[in-house]
C-alpha cells in the first residue's frame, strides 16, 4: 500500500518529535503493509514555515536513517498545503512542494471555518495545471452544511481524501459518519493515514480499509491504497482515475444502498 499524507519528518511540524518517534512510525507502517509514504509536513505561514527545499532535505535526511536500519519504506516529498494567497506561484517555484513532484497535492481546508471563495480558488489551482486533494473533509468541523461544495469541488476536478482513522472511530462519530459517506457514496479518491505518532494517530491503513471494502468492494478499496497513490507518483493524469459510478436514490440524490446502510448505523449524524 502507499500512504500520501503523513507527518513524519521529525520536529518539523505537529507529527514526530524526535528521530526515535520517525523511526518507530515506520516500523507501525511497515507492519501494516505500507511500502511508500510521502512526507506531507504543515505549510502554515506564521505558524509551521516549512517549504520545498526544506522538507525534501528533511526527508533525505530520515530515508538516509531508515535504510541503515534495514526498515523498507520508501519516502517521497510532499506537504499538506494551507489555502493561502501567492499558492500557485508558491507551486511553481517549488517553494511549496507537489507529490513526489507530479501535478497533485494536499491542499488542508482550515478546519473550523469555510475558506472564503474556496470554489474559485480550487478552480483557479486546477486551470493552472494542478490537481489538488482535498484533506480529510469528513473532519471538518463545517462539512454538515457545505457537503455539496465538495461535490462540485469534484466535479471541477479535485480529489477527495479520507482518514483510515475516520472510518474506525478515531476522530469520533460525527467524522466516522462522513467518512462513511464520503468513500460510501463514491466521493473519495484516496485513503490515508494523516499518521502523526505512534499512539491515537499511527500510521495504519489495513482497519480503515477493512471498512471501505464493505463499503466499496475490493476493487475500488484497492484503487483508494494502490492504483490511485501510484497514479499520483508517476504523474498520471487524473482523469483515467476517476470516481465509481453509484446508482443515486432520485428522491434524495445520494446512493441508495449506502443510504439505507448509513441511516442505520449512524440515526443522528
Amino acid at each position: 500500500m502507499i500512504d500520501l499524507h503523513s507527518h513524519i519528518l521529525p520536529g518539523i511540524d505537529d507529527g514526530a518529535k524526535t528521530l526515535d518517534d520517525s523511526l518507530a512510525m515506520a516500523r507501525i507502517a511497515v507492519a501494516d503493509g505500507i511500502h511508500t509514504m510521502a512526507c506531507t509536513p504543515h505549510i502554515y505561514p506564521g505558524m509551521y514555515m516549512n517549504d520545498g527545499p526544506g522538507i525534501a532535505q528533511a526527508c533525505r535526511r530520515l530515508q538516509t536513517e531508515l535504510d541503515r536500519r534495514g526498515i523498507a519504506l520508501k519516502l517521497v516529498v510532499g506537504a499538506d498545503v494551507h489555502l493561502v494567497p501567492g499558492l500557485v506561484d508558491g507551486l511553481r517555484s517549488g517553494r511549496v512542494p507537489t507529490l513526489h513532484g507530479s501535478r497533485y497535492f494536499l491542499l488542508e481546508p482550515s478546519h473550523s471555518t469555510p475558506p472564503p471563495r474556496l470554489e474559485a480558488s480550487v478552480f483557479q489551482l486546477i486551470a493552472a495545471g494542478y490537481t489538488p486533494i482535498i484533506t480529510h473533509p469528513e473532519r471538518l468541523s463545517w462539512v454538515e452544511g457545505h457537503h455539496p461544495v465538495f461535490l462540485r469541488l469534484i466535479a471541477q476536478g479535485a480529489w477527495m481524501q479520507v482518514t483510515a482513522g475516520a472510518l474506525t472511530g478515531v476522530f469520533g462519530q460525527r467524522a466516522r459518519y462522513w467518512g462513511e459517506r464520503f468513500v460510501g457514496e463514491g466521493h473519495t479518491h484516496l485513503l490515508a493515514t494523516d499518521a502523526h505518532s505512534t499512539g491515537r494517530r499511527l500510521p495504519r491503513l489495513t482497519e480503515g480499509l477493512a471498512v471501505a471494502r464493505r463499503l466499496v468492494g475490493d476493487g475500488e478499496a484497492r484503487r483508494l491504497v494502490v492504483e490511485r497513490p501510484t497514479a499520483v507518483l508517476k504523474d498520471l493524469p487524473p482523469q483515467g482515475f476517476g470516481l465509481p459510478h453509484t446508482p443515486a436514490d432520485p428522491e434524495t440524490g445520494r446512493p441508495s444502498m449506502i443510504s439505507r446502510w448509513l441511516s442505520k448505523r449512524h440515526p443522528t449524524p
